[in-house]
């Protein structure tokens, strides 16, 4: 953070999350590991979470980040008074929200009840959501203060200046690559997420269910959902259930398959290796290295070739 304003006006937003809460009203939101204590009581076996945080943990290590996101900044929403109301990672209007440093999740599945339907699907949901969410806290920020609001103007590898224009275009809507750094950087958070949460439920023996939603469900939180899914997931489903789904199939088209399609355009044969440094780099804000990979495949200037945007460095408009 740059200057001591920026600093006081974040903590105070990270010490209040009922704003964030309150856009919920008819869900109660409690603390990861609280929701996951009452769950316990309840009889729920939450094993194949508990196991899996210190393999995040590791893996997170090795990437350059020593602290995931705390289970006490990671609200799990439930006990809906709405009738029909379902969650999950794909619910409407929740994640992490970097300006109170919190995640605003959902349990996954029907939401009427204290504990889960659907209590391994909802378990390896909440550790894809909470993987994902702290590499999204563990992300390089750089905040200015401008005009006594505090301004991100570094993202990971992004960057925003001051007058709001962004390093990086938008994809086009049906576009099936992209030449977005948030789309490559929320990609690389979730293929990261899913890859620990299939190995998380490949090591407690977890079955894939059966039926349309949860059989997607399950496929999408450990990575691995294919075209013919997708298509059915648009289609499927009823109410609140419906849209959940449908919600899953436009994600996957445009952040995982375009992620996808990136690492093979940029690294066929070498996914995996461009895919570590562009996390390495998303964490510790620096590009060099990821710079340097990509030029000795593609030429000198590559990382800037593929993302910067024509008016990234034109002077703000005047009024």
């Amino acid at each position: 953070m740059v200057g001591g304003a920026a600093a006081a006006s974040l903590a105070a937003l990270r010490a209040d999350t009922a704003p964030l809460t309150r856009r919920h009203p008819h869900h109660v939101f409690r603390a990861a590991g609280e929701r996951l204590t009452r769950w316990e009581a309840s009889g729920v076996d939450t094993a194949v979470f508990r196991a899996a945080q210190e393999a995040v943990r590791e893996r997170f290590a090795e990437l350059g980040l020593t602290r995931p996101l705390p289970l006490s900044r990671t609200l799990v929403g439930a006990e809906s008074a709405r009738a029909g109301a379902f969650g999950g990672f794909h619910h409407p209007d929740q994640g992490y929200r970097h300006l109170q440093a919190v995640s605003v999740i959902t349990m996954y599945g029907p939401m009427e009840a204290d504990t889960p339907v659907h209590p391994e699907l909802a378990l390896l949901d909440l550790l894809r959501a909470w993987a994902h969410d702290s590499l999204h806290y563990g992300s390089r920020r750089r905040y200015v203060d401008v005009a006594g609001v505090p301004t991100r103007v570094q993202y990971g590898i992004n960057y925003r200046r001051t007058h709001g224009a962004s390093y990086s275009a938008a994809d086009t809507a049906d576009a099936g690559h992209t030449r977005n750094l948030g789309v490559v950087m929320e990609g690389a958070c979730d293929r990261e997420a899913r890859r620990l949460t299939r190995e998380a439920a490949s090591l407690a023996g977890v079955a894939e269910p059966g039926g349309t939603p949860h059989r997607l469900a399950f496929r999408d939180c450990t990575g691995n959902l294919s075209p013919a899914d997708v298509a059915t997931a648009l289609g499927a489903g009823e109410g609140e259930e419906g849209t959940y789904l449908a919600s899953l199939a436009r994600y996957e088209r445009r952040v995982n398959q375009r992620y996808a399609t990136f690492l093979a355009e940029f690294a066929p044969g070498e996914e995996d290796q461009l895919h570590v440094l562009v996390l390495r780099a998303v964490i510790s804000g620096r590009t060099a290295r990821l710079s340097e990979w990509l030029d000795e495949r593609h030429g000198p200037g590559a990382f800037a070739g593929a993302f910067l945007a024509a008016d990234y460095f034109a002077p703000p408009r005047t009024p």
